[in-house]
C-alpha cells in the first residue's frame, strides 16, 4: 500500500490572524482540501475529492457564489485531484472506491469526475442530503454535485470498537486497512477514515476539528475565526466537542502510533507530505 497526500482545493481567504494566528485582518489565510490516495494491489481508493474539475470550469454554479466570495479558492485545473491522480501516471477510471468524511461541497464536489467509482459514506449522511433532517441540513449541500448519479456504497451504525469510538466499519471491497470512523457533529453522519499503513494508523478527521491546537490535552484552543466558523457550520454541536475530546484522548494513549489530520489545515498537508507518510 502506497499513500499520497493531495491537496484538493487551496482556498485564500481572508482574515489574517483571526483564521491563522497572526498577520493582519487583510492578510488572506490558507486552507487546503486534503486528499488521500491509497495505491493498493487491485486498484486506487480516494478518500475525499476537493472542489473538482468542474469547479474550475463553472465556478459559481459548482460550488456558490456565497462560499467563493468567502473561502476564495484558486481555481487552477492542475490543482483537482482528478489531475493529480493523472499526473502519478493513473487514469480516473483506476478510482475504483472513494471514501468521504461528509457531503459538503469541499469534500464532494470531486465526485462527478469519477463517476465509475463506488462511493462510501455514512447512511445518515445521505438522509440529510435527502431531506430527512429538514432545510437547513439539505440546503448545505450542492445537489448540481451529485447530478450524475454517484454509486453510493451506504453504511450503517452497526460496526467494532477502534481505539475507544464504537461502530467503525469495515468497508465491502475496499482494502480492511481502510476503516470508516463515527465522528458525527460538524454533519449529522461526519465520519473519520481511518488508514493502516503497517507502520501505524492515519487517521483523516474530515471537519471534526479545524486547527491543531484543538487537539492539545491541556490547553485546547484556535484562533477566534475557527471558532466561529466551527460552530456556525456545526451540525449537532453535543457531538462535535465529545468527539474532540475523544480525539485528545486517542492522542494521549496511542501517541504516534496513530498520525490524526484534518481537511484544512495548510501545516498538517504539508507536515504529512514532507514525512512520507
Amino acid at each position: 500500500m502506497k499513500i499520497h497526500h493531495l491537496d484538493g482545493g487551496t482556498m485564500r481567504p481572508f482574515g489574517g490572524r483571526l483564521l491563522t494566528g497572526s498577520g493582519g485582518l487583510l492578510h488572506r489565510g490558507e486552507m487546503v482540501c486534503h486528499c488521500l490516495l491509497i495505491e493498493h494491489d487491485t486498484g486506487l481508493v480516494l478518500v475525499e475529492t476537493g472542489i473538482g474539475e468542474q469547479a474550475v470550469r463553472r465556478p459559481a454554479e459548482w460550488l456558490g457564489s456565497q462560499f467563493i466570495q468567502m473561502t476564495r479558492p484558486v481555481l487552477d485545473p492542475a490543482r483537482t485531484a482528478v489531475a493529480q491522480v493523472e499526473q502519478l501516471g493513473y487514469r480516473r477510471e483506476d478510482v475504483r472506491d472513494i471514501v468521504l468524511t461528509h457531503l459538503d461541497l469541499d469534500h464532494a464536489g470531486g465526485l462527478a469526475d469519477f463517476p465509475h467509482a463506488r462511493v462510501h459514506v455514512y447512511a445518515e449522511e445521505m438522509q440529510a442530503l435527502e431531506g430527512k433532517y429538514g432545510p437547513r441540513e439539505r440546503f448545505r449541500y450542492r445537489a448540481i454535485q451529485f447530478a450524475h448519479g454517484p454509486d453510493w456504497q451506504l453504511h450503517g451504525e452497526q460496526g467494532e470498537p477502534w481505539f475507544g469510538f464504537e461502530a467503525v466499519r469495515e468497508l465491502a471491497g475496499v482494502p480492511p486497512e481502510i476503516l470508516l470512523v463515527p465522528l458525527a457533529g460538524h454533519t449529522r453522519g461526519h465520519a473519520g477514515v481511518a488508514v493502516d499503513t503497517g507502520d501505524g494508523w492515519l487517521l483523516s478527521a474530515g471537519d471534526a476539528y479545524f486547527d491543531p491546537g484543538v487537539l492539545d490535552a491541556t490547553h485546547p484552543h484556535q484562533p477566534l475565526g475557527i471558532t466561529v466558523f466551527e460552530r456556525l457550520v456545526q451540525t449537532v454541536a453535543e457531538s462535535r466537542i465529545d468527539n474532540q475530546q475523544r480525539l485528545r484522548e486517542l492522542i494521549a494513549a496511542q501517541g504516534d502510533d496513530v498520525r490524526i489530520f484534518c481537511a484544512h489545515h495548510a501545516g498538517e498537508l504539508r507536515e504529512m507530505q514532507s514525512a512520507g507518510v
